[in-house]
């Protein structure tokens, strides 16, 4: 669904919310986001390090969270983010990871390279060479270009390699319902958003919590919140306000994804929908060699 009302100019501040977040960022967040990446990309477990020699392009790192999972997975990491404050909030937890393995501090062998860069800077990006892997989750929809952002992520596979990616579901109505949401949050002033994001995460909490109660569960969200914890080490208000803030906003059905790169040569690999719900479709892809 083109965000073609939506005043594509507006662009939510992902990186502010990321800064706010990397305080979060601890040993055992980090350990759920390499659990998370093992997962989804249907690694070996037995291997400590199944990504050794592999090349991982992280499209849209925000707080650099799951570019450091791969490089605790033994991959070569390049991280780009358009977001400036992604940006620095990437560059900081590789340089805080240098510091770690580096007591020291003396020029550490991390192969992990940060770009402020747009994944629809087509040159740029071809410049940086084929990869292994190319991970991005939950940001192409944001680029206000999402079909040319799939292509340019797809391109920079290399033959054998995986493309993971994660894509806003497409609810119909709902989707729709959502835009206006999330263009209310960019209407208000920037001192009641916070305001703003706490009555739609309540009103929407609430709604859960009765139809917990209405399945004979116990009505807190505490088990939801830690699974989206153990998920992707997520912080669930942080969470929150990248969903109800996030513009640009795309959303695609599976097939609109799928069919697509199916004709580019790519096996889906692995799957994970969200249903008729809202939220990220993971897709896995495999590009034949």
């Amino acid at each position: 669904m083109p965000d073609a009302d939506a005043h594509v100019e507006t662009r939510f501040a992902f990186g502010k919310n990321w800064s706010a977040f990397l305080k979060q960022v601890d040993a055992e967040r980090i350990e759920q986001a390499i659990t998370s990446l093992r997962n989804l990309l249907l690694l070996d477990t037995a291997d400590p390090q199944p990504l050794s020699g592999k090349r991982f392009l992280d499209i849209g790192s925000g707080s650099g969270l799951f570019s450091l999972a791969a490089i605790s997975l033994g991959a070569s990491v390049v991280s780009l983010d358009i977001d400036r404050d992604s940006f620095a909030c990437t560059q900081t937890l590789r340089d805080q990871f240098i510091a770690s393995v580096d007591p020291d501090q003396t020029p550490a062998k991390v192969a992990w390279d940060v770009h402020h860069l747009s994944v629809l800077d087509t040159s740029a990006i071809e410049s940086l060479g084929q990869f292994d892997v190319v991970y991005s989750w939950g940001v192409l929809h944001h680029t206000g270009m999402m079909n040319k952002a799939i292509e340019t992520a797809a391109e920079r596979v290399a033959p054998g390699g995986w493309l993971a990616i994660a894509i806003y579901n497409d609810q119909g109505g709902g989707s729709r319902r959502w835009l206006r949401i999330k263009q209310g949050y960019h209407l208000i002033p920037s001192f009641v958003r916070p305001i703003y994001v706490a009555a739609v995460a309540g009103f929407y909490e609430t709604k859960f919590a009765v139809a917990r109660l209405a399945r004979g569960h116990n009505p807190l969200p505490l088990k939801d919140w830690k699974n989206k914890r153990n998920d992707r080490g997520m912080s669930v208000w942080h969470d929150w306000v990248d969903w109800v803030g996030g513009l640009p906003f795309e959303v695609a059905s599976p097939e609109a994804i799928i069919l697509p790169l199916r004709r580019r040569g790519f096996v889906l690999e692995n799957l994970r929908t969200v249903g008729s719900g809202w939220g990220c479709n993971e897709y896995v892809f495999r590009l034949n060699p």
